[in-house]
C-alpha cells in the first residue's frame, strides 16, 4: 500500500527552521474549516470544532485507505486564523473577542462529494455539535513570513511579533495572524495547551 506524508511533500511550510523568519509562497490547498470566536484556552466552541476537525479528517482517511485507490495518507496538523474586527487591537490580552478559522488541510484525493459522504457517516457514529459546521473550502494562503515558535501554546505567540515587523519591512500583504499546530498530545487536541506552531503572519 503507498503511503504518503504531505508534512514531509511541503516540508518548507510543515517543517520550517526554527527561530528565523522566512517568506514563503503558500499555494492554494483544500481545507475542512469551521468558523468561530472567542478564547481558545476555554471555548467549548473552540473545544467542538478541533474535535470535529480531526474526526472528519481521520474518517476520510481511512475511507480512501479502505477505498480501491488503497491509499495511507497522514492526518495533516491544525491550523487556525485569527483576527479581531479591528486588528489594533488584536491582543492575548483580550483572547475573547478573536475570531478565528481552525482547518486542516486534505490531500487532492479528497473531494465534496467525499466529504459529504464521511459526514453522514460520522453522524451515524458519534456525536460532534459542531459537524454541521465544517465546509470544504480551497485556500491560497499566498505570500507569507514564517517562522517557527517552539514553546508551551497559550495563544498567539510573541514571536508573531517578529514576523509582523519583517512583514512590515517586507511589504507583505497579511493581516490575519495564522498557526499551525505541529506536535499534540492527547490534551492538547481538546485544549491546544501543549505543541509547538508555525506561525505564518
Amino acid at each position: 500500500m503507498e503511503k504518503i506524508d504531505h508534512k514531509k511533500i511541503f516540508k518548507d511550510f510543515y517543517q520550517p527552521k526554527a527561530s528565523t523568519v522566512s517568506i514563503v509562497e503558500i499555494p492554494a490547498f483544500n481545507y475542512l474549516m469551521i468558523d468561530g470566536q472567542g478564547d481558545p484556552n476555554h471555548s467549548i466552541d473552540y473545544q467542538h470544532a478541533v474535535e470535529a476537525l480531526f474526526s472528519l479528517s481521520y474518517t476520510l482517511k481511512f475511507m480512501i485507505k479502505k477505498s480501491d485507490i488503497a491509499i495511507d495518507y497522514s492526518v495533516m496538523p491544525l491550523e487556525g486564523l485569527w483576527w479581531a474586527d479591528d486588528m489594533a487591537n488584536f491582543s492575548v490580552d483580550d483572547k475573547a473577542n478573536w475570531k478565528w478559522t481552525m482547518m486542516i488541510m486534505q490531500p487532492d484525493l479528497i473531494n465534496k462529494k467525499l466529504v459529504d459522504s464521511a459526514i453522514k457517516s460520522l453522524e451515524k457514529k458519534k456525536d460532534l455539535p459542531a459537524l454541521n459546521k465544517i465546509r470544504f473550502e480551497t485556500y491560497k494562503e499566498g505570500l507569507c513570513a514564517q517562522t517557527l515558535h517552539m514553546r508551551i501554546f497559550r495563544g498567539r505567540p510573541n514571536s508573531c511579533q517578529s514576523t509582523c515587523s519583517d512583514r512590515r519591512t517586507g511589504k507583505i500583504n497579511r493581516q490575519t495572524p495564522r498557526n499551525l499546530f505541529i506536535r499534540y498530545s492527547e490534551s492538547s487536541t481538546r485544549k491546544m495547551e501543549n505543541g509547538y506552531s508555525t506561525t505564518y503572519v
